[in-house]
Protein backbone atom coordinates (compact mmCIF):
# COMPACT_ATOMS: atom_id res chain seq x y z
CA UNK A 1 0.00 0.00 0.00
CA UNK A 2 1.69 3.73 -0.91
CA UNK A 3 0.92 6.31 1.35
CA UNK A 4 1.01 9.98 0.55
CA UNK A 5 5.15 10.11 1.14
CA UNK A 6 5.37 7.98 -2.80
CA UNK A 7 2.73 10.08 -4.34
CA UNK A 8 4.69 12.64 -6.30
CA UNK A 9 2.69 16.00 -6.80
CA UNK A 10 4.08 18.13 -9.55
CA UNK A 11 3.21 22.33 -9.88
CA UNK A 12 3.43 23.89 -12.81
CA UNK A 13 1.74 27.08 -14.66
CA UNK A 14 -1.23 25.85 -16.46
CA UNK A 15 -1.25 28.67 -18.21
CA UNK A 16 2.01 28.20 -20.01
CA UNK A 17 1.95 25.91 -22.86
CA UNK A 18 5.45 25.05 -22.61
CA UNK A 19 4.74 23.62 -18.68
CA UNK A 20 1.59 22.20 -19.96
CA UNK A 21 3.20 20.58 -22.87
CA UNK A 22 6.63 19.19 -20.72
CA UNK A 23 4.55 17.41 -18.05
CA UNK A 24 2.23 15.82 -20.78
CA UNK A 25 5.58 14.84 -22.86
CA UNK A 26 6.96 13.31 -19.71
CA UNK A 27 4.23 11.09 -19.21
CA UNK A 28 4.17 10.85 -16.05
CA UNK A 29 1.16 8.50 -14.89
CA UNK A 30 2.07 6.09 -16.98
CA UNK A 31 5.97 5.87 -15.41
CA UNK A 32 5.55 6.72 -12.17
CA UNK A 33 1.64 6.09 -10.81
CA UNK A 34 0.50 8.63 -8.21
CA UNK A 35 0.93 12.06 -9.50
CA UNK A 36 -1.45 14.92 -8.68
CA UNK A 37 -0.44 17.48 -11.13
CA UNK A 38 -1.45 21.31 -9.69
CA UNK A 39 -1.98 24.19 -12.10
CA UNK A 40 0.01 27.11 -9.48
CA UNK A 41 -2.92 29.44 -10.46
CA UNK A 42 -5.19 27.85 -8.78
CA UNK A 43 -4.03 28.67 -4.94
CA UNK A 44 -4.39 24.92 -3.79
CA UNK A 45 -2.87 24.43 -0.64
CA UNK A 46 0.27 23.36 -1.64
CA UNK A 47 0.64 26.55 -3.73
CA UNK A 48 -0.03 28.34 -0.93
CA UNK A 49 2.32 26.36 1.17
CA UNK A 50 5.52 26.62 -1.25
CA UNK A 51 4.40 30.67 -1.49
CA UNK A 52 5.16 30.85 2.16
CA UNK A 53 8.25 29.15 2.24
CA UNK A 54 9.41 31.64 -0.13
CA UNK A 55 8.93 29.68 -3.57
CA UNK A 56 8.51 31.93 -6.66
CA UNK A 57 6.78 29.88 -8.80
CA UNK A 58 7.33 32.32 -11.72
CA UNK A 59 10.88 31.22 -11.59
CA UNK A 60 10.43 27.41 -11.93
CA UNK A 61 7.99 24.77 -11.29
CA UNK A 62 8.08 22.34 -8.41
CA UNK A 63 7.62 18.35 -7.34
CA UNK A 64 7.01 17.38 -4.16
CA UNK A 65 8.31 13.56 -3.48
CA UNK A 66 9.03 11.86 -0.25
CA UNK A 67 8.50 15.36 1.86
CA UNK A 68 11.53 17.22 -0.51
CA UNK A 69 10.79 20.13 -3.04
CA UNK A 70 12.75 19.59 -5.90
CA UNK A 71 12.06 23.11 -7.55
CA UNK A 72 13.57 24.73 -11.03
CA UNK A 73 16.27 22.65 -12.73
CA UNK A 74 16.46 20.04 -10.21
CA UNK A 75 12.20 19.28 -10.88
CA UNK A 76 12.98 18.99 -14.48
CA UNK A 77 15.87 16.80 -13.68
CA UNK A 78 13.55 14.87 -11.20
CA UNK A 79 11.06 14.26 -13.29
CA UNK A 80 13.07 13.50 -16.35
CA UNK A 81 15.10 10.69 -14.51
CA UNK A 82 12.14 9.19 -13.74
CA UNK A 83 10.24 9.01 -17.55
CA UNK A 84 10.69 7.34 -20.42
CA UNK A 85 8.12 8.56 -22.83
CA UNK A 86 7.08 6.77 -25.72
CA UNK A 87 6.71 9.34 -28.42
CA UNK A 88 10.46 10.55 -29.88
CA UNK A 89 10.13 14.07 -28.95
CA UNK A 90 9.35 12.97 -25.25
CA UNK A 91 12.50 10.72 -25.10
CA UNK A 92 14.79 13.89 -26.57
CA UNK A 93 13.69 15.99 -23.88
CA UNK A 94 13.75 13.47 -20.81
CA UNK A 95 17.20 12.58 -22.07
CA UNK A 96 18.54 16.46 -22.25
CA UNK A 97 16.99 17.31 -18.97
CA UNK A 98 17.93 14.52 -16.92
CA UNK A 99 21.39 15.58 -16.90
CA UNK A 100 21.95 18.23 -13.99
CA UNK A 101 24.55 20.15 -15.75
CA UNK A 102 22.40 20.49 -19.05
CA UNK A 103 19.46 21.22 -16.82
CA UNK A 104 21.32 23.71 -15.68
CA UNK A 105 21.98 25.73 -18.67
CA UNK A 106 18.88 24.60 -20.49
CA UNK A 107 16.70 25.80 -17.54
CA UNK A 108 17.14 29.43 -17.77
CA UNK A 109 16.17 29.12 -21.70
CA UNK A 110 12.76 27.74 -21.03
CA UNK A 111 11.65 29.90 -18.21
CA UNK A 112 12.88 32.91 -20.87
CA UNK A 113 10.76 31.17 -23.20
CA UNK A 114 7.77 31.00 -20.89
CA UNK A 115 7.81 34.91 -19.88
CA UNK A 116 7.99 35.39 -23.45
CA UNK A 117 5.26 33.15 -24.54
CA UNK A 118 2.79 34.41 -21.98
CA UNK A 119 3.46 38.10 -22.81
CA UNK A 120 2.48 37.05 -26.57
CA UNK A 121 -0.67 35.61 -25.17
CA UNK A 122 -1.38 38.39 -22.98
CA UNK A 123 -1.30 35.92 -20.16
CA UNK A 124 -0.18 37.81 -16.40
CA UNK A 125 2.86 35.99 -14.67
CA UNK A 126 1.70 33.90 -11.53
CA UNK A 127 0.38 36.16 -8.53
CA UNK A 128 2.55 35.38 -5.65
Amino acid sequence: MQNDQDAIVVIYDGECPFCANYVALMNLKNAVGRVTLIDARTGAAPVKTLLEQGYDLNEGMAVLFGGAVFYGKDAVTFLSALTSSRNWLGRLVSRLLRTPSRAAVLYPVMKLGRRITLKVLRKPLLSQ
